[in-house]
């Protein structure tokens, strides 16, 4: 099977969190460039609505639950053999913790284990599930947050989950590098964005200045269709302009770098 932008073999992608925000914007993006797509999202109605959506220009599996479930896990692994495996891993879902924001003398300890285990031990754990399913050239892509390396106040929950993040996939591309150098990690760092999640972190503010989740799909795309290095990336650095119809690597692509946390 061929897909219908680059007459190439058929790619996968399995992106979590993909029934709103940033998870939404990827996977039309990667819909309109012709990906199979896996899409997960807690919210059944809504994943399904995405679904239909999708379903009119690619090929689209939907499947709604948590992604901190061992089941669902194996769900989604599922679903990626299915595929006959995946190209793509994009661990997109993420939890912010409690809203508004509380300092963290005022941080719960249970609230705080809730967003490490949605935010650092699901990845994790979805990656181990999926590796047997990586094919041959494929991309893990962690969402990460300027929070993991900025001291923002009230920020410290989230932030701390997304350092612990950025450092696992750190250690995972290293690991990798010996045992699957053909498989890229990156973790990087989409901005604000105008999404539910930014807004919940901001109750009763005015967020319409951040950045549509669409306007960062492209740098998105190139890190999953290029061949840029493994490493941490600011979503905002990679020019928009470098996204091209081809999977090919952009001409300039020596001269990016990951961005030094």
């Amino acid at each position: 099977m061929t897909d219908n932008t680059n007459n190439g073999p058929m790619r996968t992608a399995l992106i979590t969190g993909a029934s709103r925000g940033l998870g939404l914007a990827l996977a039309r993006g990667l819909a309109r460039r012709g990906w199979n797509l896996i899409i997960d999202g807690r919210d059944p109605a809504r994943l399904r609505a995405v679904r239909d959506e999708l379903a009119v220009v690619t090929n689209v599996a939907a499947l709604a639950g948590d992604v901190r479930t061992p089941a669902h896990l194996r769900e989604l692994a599922v679903l990626a053999r299915g595929h006959a495996g995946l190209d793509a891993v994009v661990n997109n879902a993420s939890a912010l913790g409690p809203s508004p924001l509380p300092r963290l003398l005022d941080l719960s300890p249970d609230a705080l284990i809730e967003v490490l285990l949605a935010n650092v031990v699901a990845p994790l754990a979805l990656i181990q599930t999926l590796h047997p399913e990586l094919k041959p050239g494929a991309r893990i892509l962690n969402v990460t947050s300027d929070a993991a390396v900025n001291a923002y106040p009230g920020w410290g929950g989230y932030g701390a989950s997304k350092a612990a993040l950025e450092q696992l996939s750190s250690v995972l591309a290293a690991e990798l590098e010996g045992e699957r150098p053909d498989v890229r990690v990156y973790w990087v760092d989409p901005g604000d964005m105008r999404t539910d999640m930014h807004q919940a972190a901001y109750p009763g503010e005015d967020i319409s200045d951040r950045a549509l989740p669409e306007e960062r799909v492209p740098a998105f795309i190139r890190l999953l269709e290029g061949e840029l290095p493994s490493g941490r990336y600011e979503a905002s650095k990679i020019a928009a302009t470098s996204v091209r119809e081809s999977a090919a690597p952009p001409a300039d692509v020596g001269t990016l770098r990951p961005t030094v946390a």
